[in-house]
């Protein structure tokens, strides 16, 4: 397990490295300035994506991600 520190690290990098760092704190921004039921948000997110679907778009994003290392 790591510590709170670390996903806060963690968390802040995958924002900067998907979003670039303008938008990561635009996203931050937005979170905190809303109300925001990040619960809620997840249920609708993907609403009409099966798991399947989903696992697929995240295997692919993956394998991109491992390209550009």
């Amino acid at each position: 397990m790591i510590t709170d520190t670390e996903i806060k690290i963690k968390g802040i990098e995958a924002l900067i490295n998907t979003l670039g760092e303008v938008e990561a704190e635009r996203f931050i921004a937005l979170l905190i300035r809303e109300p925001f039921d990040y619960t809620q948000w997840q249920r609708t997110l993907w609403a009409n994506k099966s798991v399947v679907e989903l696992s697929h778009a995240a295997m692919q994003l993956r394998k991109k991600s491992k390209a550009h290392k």
